[in-house]
C-alpha cells in the first residue's frame, strides 16, 4: 500500500497526515479517519472519514487513491498510521451513550484498544 511506504519514511517534516484505522473487531478496519496537521504548533485542521460495510479500508484501492488524493491536496510531507484497528468505529456521545460501551462492538467492551488484549477482570 502506498501509505505504508510512506509512513515508513518517518518525519519528513509538516504539513503531517494522521491515519488511525477502527473496526468492530481487530480483523477487519471498518473505518479510517485522516487529520491533517501543518505545523508543529497547530492541532489538526482538516479531517476526514472513509467507511466501509463489508470491506477492510486497509486495503481498499479506492478508499486508498482517495486517501493519497486527500493528503497530496494538503501537500503532506510527513505520514503517520496507527499500528493496527485502535478501537470501535462507532462514537461515544454520538452512536452509544456517554460513558457506556458500544453495544455493536462487544470485542474492544473488554479490551485495550491499543494492543487488543483483554482487560483485567474487574
Amino acid at each position: 500500500m502506498p501509505l505504508e511506504k510512506k509512513a515508513k519514511r518517518g518525519h519528513q517534516g509538516f504539513p503531517a497526515a494522521t491515519l488511525a484505522f477502527y473496526g468492530p473487531d481487530a480483523s477487519r478496519a471498518s473505518k479510517v479517519v485522516v487529520g491533517i496537521v501543518p505545523d508543529e504548533h497547530t492541532r489538526v485542521t482538516e479531517l476526514r472519514t472513509w467507511f466501509s460495510e463489508t470491506a477492510d479500508v486497509r486495503s481498499d484501492e479506492a478508499i486508498g487513491r482517495e486517501i493519497l488524493s486527500f493528503i497530496e491536496k494538503n501537500s503532506v510531507k510527513t505520514v503517520a498510521m496507527s499500528p493496527g484497528i485502535i478501537g470501535c468505529p462507532h462514537e461515544e456521545g454520538k452512536d452509544y451513550p456517554e460513558g457506556e460501551v458500544c453495544p455493536t462492538c462487544t470485542f474492544w467492551a473488554i479490551r485495550d484498544r491499543w494492543t487488543g488484549e483483554k482487560l483485567p477482570q474487574q
